[in-house]
């Protein structure tokens, strides 16, 4: 795997080996998942509480999506970051909401505001890579040649 190649590309490459992560830790470990998230583990579920399974789906689509956002990195695929700077700030927005309706508890909006501080530092990445473009791009064509320099 190489290393990013870019500002934009180390933020996805942190994002994504995270999910990885997490997604793995919620596949092998659920109940510490669950208590990284906030919420209560039980000592038994009640018959049709499908949390397991619930959470088996999220951690299985947590480990892809490290998946990937690391290829996404490895190809310098800077559309899919544009993409996931806008989709991380929906993410957020719901998670949110989520969290200020009771619907999750007060720790879940720990995710919220990873979503969205990785939205805004994707976004940052991006104008960064995008000066730096510039800027060598200015310096490295030269302009007018001074008639005197010319003639040497």
């Amino acid at each position: 795997m190489r290393l990013p190649r870019s500002g934009a590309g180390w933020t996805i490459a942190v994002f994504g080996l995270l999910a990885l992560l997490l997604g793995a830790l919620g596949l092998i470990w659920p109940e510490t998942q669950l208590r990284l998230l906030g919420f209560e583990v039980p000592a038994e579920r009640a018959p049709g509480d499908y949390t397991g399974t619930f959470l088996t789906a999220s951690s299985m689509a947590s480990f892809n999506m490290g998946v990937y956002y690391l290829l996404a990195v490895a190809t310098e695929w800077r559309p899919f970051y544009r993409f996931t700077v806008w989709f991380r700030l929906v993410t957020f927005t719901v998670f949110a909401i989520a969290v200020l309706s009771d619907v999750a508890p007060d720790r879940f909006f720990a995710v919220a505001a990873w979503e969205g501080l990785g939205a805004v530092a994707t976004a940052a990445g991006l104008w960064w890579d995008a000066r730096r473009a510039g800027a060598a791009t200015d310096d490295s064509v030269p302009g007018p040649v001074p008639a005197t320099d010319a003639a040497r």
